[in-house]
């Protein structure tokens, strides 16, 4: 299955293993939402990104990018390229739910996509590159 499973090109690993840690993600911010209400968005972004980091981290490392380094170093990359993530995403969802008047939920989902392309660049070419 190992073997099977990184034949499989980085892009596509990248996309099913984000899909997944995005859905995590994603739980975590509606459930807050759902729970503090819907104008705590940019609290329940925060809260999601701080808990479901761990999750991304572990799977982007061993599933995606084959991660070989020193793990306390990929983690602060990681966590570095996602604070940059992060201030897209909360940008993004900024401009979409008072500018543009769309409800948080869907607001969500359009910003972690559009942020999830800049996130693969940056771990593929920082946080998990392979240095020879």
């Amino acid at each position: 299955m190992k073997e099977y499973w990184f034949k499989i090109s980085d892009k596509i690993r990248f996309l099913l293993v984000g899909g997944f840690n995005a859905g995590v993600s994603y739980v975590i911010y509606s459930v807050i939402c759902l729970i503090l209400g819907a104008h705590f968005y940019q609290v329940a972004l925060a809260s999601a990104w701080i808990i479901s980091s761990v999750v991304s981290f572990t799977t982007q490392k061993f599933l995606v990018f084959r991660g070989k380094g020193n793990w306390k170093k990929e983690y602060v990359k990681c966590c570095t390229t996602w604070f940059f993530s992060y201030l897209i995403n909360a940008g993004l969802l900024e401009i979409f739910v008072k500018s543009l008047h769309i409800n948080v939920f869907i607001a969500q989902i359009m910003a972690t996509l559009i942020a999830s392309i800049f996130t693969y660049i940056i771990f593929k070419k920082f946080a998990f590159k392979v240095r020879v």
